[in-house]
């Protein structure tokens, strides 16, 4: 008995004692490591090897490509200015006209007997007019008289006139000189002011319309070249600039741009997508990084500039592109370090060492 009492009071023991160093135990290791490659820890902080680029000067032949489409210089649809029934046609899909030819023509009949009426009761009214003139030396009747019957021939005359203009809306015909389209109505059809008949277009010149951004609106002018291709042709086309919106495009901030374009050969039509290229002027000093060296923000664009071996980031501005540089128009200097590489790694006054120069 007594020695069963023992080993209970020895067990006892053991479980305290074993407890008391696990606590002991515990509580070291919640106490910070020592820093320092001497107390055996990690350095405080993990450098980064990173590529860079030192900016210097390059000469830049500035050139803006853009999505353009070529217009017709005038173009038209045909539609009577009067409801009225076709009596003749006489045109051509497709072939070329003059300004001035009659196209089509509409009914006249009752219109030609209307001024053929209004014509005989002028004449009545001026037959009646010269006796009534004669009489007045005499005193055989009154100036009243006489000044109705001159009022009479005058509203004769307007009636005639207004016929006249009638009569000339009968007649369609082409408003300058060009190409016409397909038809679309008939002899015998009845037409009113709503029915396209046909279209009328000037194939030569023609104008293409293309958009810039809105950075380069004081570096465009009128009379600059813009060179274009169109889809299927291999030959460069060239163009004029005439025009330039002055305002700029609200929703896409950018600047419409709208170029003259010779086209004696009828090689180009109208719709057309033309990818346009504008030259501006030699930039013998330009700043053109790598591509991959820009961080794009919400709001701007960054890159990595060394500062005395630590990471500092610098807002930028950014203009032409190339396949593998952009140009820094803002925030860059000639003899900048940019970091190309670890950009993700680092953060704003990390320390970094170099792996490749550029």
């Amino acid at each position: 008995m007594r020695n069963k009492t023992i080993r209970i009071v020895l067990l006892f023991l053991v479980l305290i004692a074993a407890g008391y160093f696990t606590y002991r135990l515990l509580a070291k290791s919640d106490k910070p490591a020592p820093a320092g490659p001497a107390a055996g820890g990690r350095p405080a902080g993990r450098t980064i090897l990173a590529d860079a680029y030192v900016v210097k000067p390059v000469t830049l032949d500035e050139s803006i490509e853009a999505s353009g489409t070529l217009q017709s210089n005038e173009e038209v649809e045909l539609k009577p200015e009067i409801t009225g029934r076709i009596t003749n046609i006489y045109f051509k899909e497709g072939v070329n006209v003059a300004k001035g030819t009659l196209l089509i023509k509409l009914y006249d009949g009752d219109i030609r007997a209307q001024i053929q009426k209004l014509e005989l009761q002028r004449q009545l009214a001026k037959t009646t007019l010269e006796r009534q003139e004669n009489l007045l030396k005499i005193n055989g009747i009154s100036q009243q008289d006489v000044d109705v019957t001159a009022n009479q021939v005058s509203a004769y005359g307007a009636d005639i006139e207004y016929n006249k203009a009638q009569l000339q809306k009968t007649e369609i015909r082409a408003p300058f000189s060009g190409t016409l389209g397909l038809r679309y109505v008939s002899e015998g059809a009845i037409v009113g002011p709503a029915t396209i008949m046909t279209t009328l277009q000037q194939l030569d010149p023609l104008k293409i319309d293309f958009s810039v951004p809105e950075k380069y609106r004081n570096s465009i002018k009128k009379n600059d070249v813009v060179t274009f291709t169109v889809t299927g042709d291999a030959d460069k086309y060239t163009g004029s600039i005439y025009a330039i919106d002055p305002k700029i495009d609200l929703s896409t901030r950018s600047l419409r741009i709208r170029a003259l374009v010779p086209n004696p050969k009828g090689r180009l039509f109208p719709g057309s997508f033309a990818k346009t290229t504008l030259s501006l002027k030699d930039n013998p000093n330009a700043i053109m990084i790598p591509s991959q060296a820009v961080i794009p923000g919400t709001r701007d664009k960054q890159v990595i500039v060394a500062d005395s071996g630590r990471a500092k980031f610098v807002v930028v501005e950014t203009g032409i592109r190339s396949e593998s540089n952009v140009q820094i128009t803002s925030g860059l200097q000639i003899g900048d370090t940019v970091i190309t590489t670890g950009i993700l790694q680092l953060k704003p006054g990390m320390p970094f060492k170099y792996n490749k120069v550029q």
